[in-house]
């Protein structure tokens, strides 16, 4: 992005409702629920002081996907260690953190059991408050963590409620209006594939390998856009809403007339091309969200993406570009906070205790939570 800064914002302690605290509250934040195990401790000062992710991409790269039974076997194995080198990284005792915060779901279930069955585990032996996550929450909070913020018609500011977030994890692309914790109002979403699964399945279609939205998005830099006509599903339609499985049904036609071994020019051209109709979609989307009822109500001076699919760089670059457009700012994490980590879920945990949302009584994990029942 062009003129663009990190920015932390410093709202003083966050002190969960104790008074006369004298120093920041740390959050131990554990997040296990696809293919990465990860752990971070942050303090309400915004203060990452560390973070550790292990990642299961070798474990799955053969398979081309994640295997959900290898991904839960390797959260089992990696979960106490990672712990355990994020409070050293931190310089902490695990008698320093404060609350403890765990993605309790959607996910899967066996990965997000294990990271949960951890954290209970850990709060219940040491008598500290605990958080159950919401995984998206984790993505629409943690640009008020840090966020890189670029320059727009009405100067850089600080990621304050409201904003409009494109948030695009995994199985899930949705647009939604933030106003607060807990407060999601969803303007549009998804009818069928998700961006990033649009992504994924084109690079295996070419054999790119996995995850395929960064290879597809570093192809696409030496490709022509316009080489291959992509539709740009309900574009001509009113609404928020999205559809990609035509783009990739598109894709599978277009390779399946290809009689010979692919060349390095045509997986470029095919990437670019793949990826122009993507962003055209969402900034379609986009614009008309900005334009809709409830958002112009709420007046956000913000324009946010989110999740694994914020690494894209035409999809940063197109929105950033949008929001000039109609005198707002664009933000997005920085680079290592899009994917899923441990540090999102602790910062969406000192969001949550602060207004004393903690878990009082058991809970059993969700595959599926959206966000607007929170």
């Amino acid at each position: 992005m062009s003129d663009a800064k990190i920015i932390k914002m410093d709202m003083g302690n966050l002190t969960g409702g104790t008074a006369g605290a004298v120093r920041p509250t740390l959050c131990l934040g554990i997040e296990s629920s696809c293919d990465e195990t990860s752990a971070a401790i942050v303090d309400s000062n915004r203060n990452i002081l560390a973070h550790i992710i292990y990642s299961q991409i070798p474990e799955h790269q053969k398979y081309g996907g994640v295997v959900p039974e290898l991904a839960a076997r390797a959260h089992i194995l990696a979960i106490d260690e990672v712990v355990k080198q994020t409070l050293a990284k931190a310089g902490k005792e695990f008698s320093d953190v404060d609350v403890i915060a765990a993605t309790a779901g959607p996910g899967l279930i066996g990965g997000v059991l294990v990271g949960w069955m951890a954290a209970t585990g850990m709060a219940q032996a040491a008598g500290k408050p605990l958080v159950a996550v919401n995984h998206l929450e984790g993505h629409a909070l943690v640009p008020r963590l840090c966020a890189t913020v670029a320059s727009g018609a009405i100067g850089d500011a600080n990621v304050e409620f409201p904003y409009l977030l494109m948030l695009a994890s995994g199985g899930h692309c949705q647009i939604l209006l933030v106003r607060g914790v807990g407060n999601y109002e969803l303007i549009g979403q998804t009818l069928d594939d998700s961006a990033g699964e649009a992504f994924d399945k084109v690079a295996k279609m070419l054999g790119l390998g996995y995850p395929g939205g960064p290879i597809v998005d570093a192809r696409a830099k030496n490709g022509n856009p316009r080489a291959f006509q992509f539709p740009r599903p309900l574009c001509d339609k009113p609404g928020c809403d999205f559809s990609f499985s035509g783009i990739k049904t598109a894709a599978r036609t277009f390779l399946g007339r290809v009689t010979q071994p692919l060349s390095d020019e045509y997986i470029n051209d095919f990437c670019a091309s793949f990826q122009a109709s993507v962003v055209d979609c969402i900034i379609n989307r986009l614009g008309n969200a900005v334009r809709d009822s409830r958002v112009m109500a709420a007046a956000p001076r913000t324009l946010v993406v989110a999740g694994g699919v914020a690494k894209n760089s035409a999809i940063r670059s197109a929105m950033e570009s949008l929001a000039e457009r109609h005198n707002m700012v664009f933000a997005a994490p920085p680079m290592n906070l899009c994917t899923d980590n441990g540090a999102m879920i602790a910062w969406a945990g000192l969001e949550n205790y602060r207004i004393g949302r903690v878990v009082d009584s058991p809970i059993a994990p969700r595959p599926r939570w959206p966000l607007t029942e929170l």
